[in-house]
């Protein structure tokens, strides 16, 4: 009968199976599951590290008690930061700086990407090289410096969200994927149907982009949200700090300077003092808490998009 027919096949593909793999097979797989076994221990060990230092009791991390789990339980680090109005500003600070990239810079690489995808763009295989030449070739940073401080953009909000706004490569992605997912007979027919350009784009291409805008709006809201170099060569206001920066200083200097902050309880300074160690771990757990949010719910479409824009530039 055909039932019977299957479960035989399905027993000789066992039976199969069984007997092609060798020892040499086995001795590979046994090898493969220990690196990935010690790859996978290398790096949960430092989170759960963090995370532990971050919980135990002050004199239990200054000691270097702590290996793997929390000695104690105490969380005057965290509220040690959210009580703080220079470490609170900064983490409001890192959400706005990321936020406005995240706007500015996925509409505006969505916009170009379109627009060099397009065949009737005259130059645009001109145009797509000379953005290309900006990724090998830089004006370097005392240039990149001097055109921020002309532009009056030094120690502002937009020295942190402009120099950064658009990324030549999610640019070349996003040209890449509307070059091979818009086909230009769906823009003709669009303008049949008496559909202009901007129509085109808003009300058909970005709703057919969604992997490629995830990407985009993930790249640039874990780049801003890691970047402390051009808020350290651009700002000397400590209440524009983002928080990678104000972390940094902490990592550096391990300690607080009580004059640069007025307005603070004396005790609550002497506590944050006294747990300047353990700071930098809550630091870097709340650091990492967004990214951490933000990508389960891209991952989908994020490994789409960077699949279609990769394969065919």
């Amino acid at each position: 009968s055909p039932a019977g027919r299957g479960v035989e096949l399905a027993a000789k593909s066992q039976t199969a199976n069984r007997i092609t793999e060798t020892r040499g097979d086995k001795r590979f797989n046994i090898t493969l599951l220990v690196v990935l076994g010690a790859f996978s221990v290398s790096v949960l060990y430092p989170l759960i590290y963090v995370i532990s230092a971050s919980l135990s009791e002050t004199s239990a991390v200054t000691s270097g008690e702590v290996w793997l789990f929390p000695i104690g339980f105490s969380t005057n680090a965290y509220t040690a930061v959210f009580e703080s109005p220079l470490l609170f500003r900064s983490i409001l600070n890192s959400l706005f700086y990321a936020g406005m990239v995240i706007a500015i810079g996925t509409f505006a690489t969505m916009a170009g990407g379109y627009a060099l995808s397009r065949r009737d763009l005259p130059g645009r295989n001109l145009l797509t090289f000379a953005f290309m030449i900006t990724m090998l070739f830089s004006g370097g940073m005392i240039p990149t410096y001097l055109v921020v401080r002309d532009l009056g953009l030094l120690n502002t909000v937009w020295s942190m969200i402009l120099p950064g706004a658009v990324s030549v490569w999610q640019l070349i992605i996003s040209r890449a994927f509307f070059s091979q997912t818009i086909p230009h007979e769906l823009l003709e027919s669009a303008k049949m149907d008496g559909a202009s350009d901007f129509t085109f784009f808003f009300k058909v291409v970005l709703p057919l982009s969604v992997p490629v805008i995830a990407v985009n709006m993930l790249l640039y809201g874990v780049t801003t949200w890691n970047a402390y170099f051009n808020g350290l060569i651009y700002l000397t206001d400590e209440e524009l700090y983002p928080l990678q920066l104000a972390m940094r200083n902490i990592l550096v200097q391990n300690t607080f300077d009580p004059a640069k902050m007025a307005g603070v309880d004396p005790t609550k300074i002497a506590e944050m003092q006294a747990i300047a160690g353990k700071l930098k771990y809550a630091l870097i757990v709340i650091a990492s808490i967004p990214p951490l949010l933000a990508y389960p719910f891209v991952q989908k479409h994020f490994v789409k998009g960077m699949m279609i824009g990769s394969v065919k530039g």
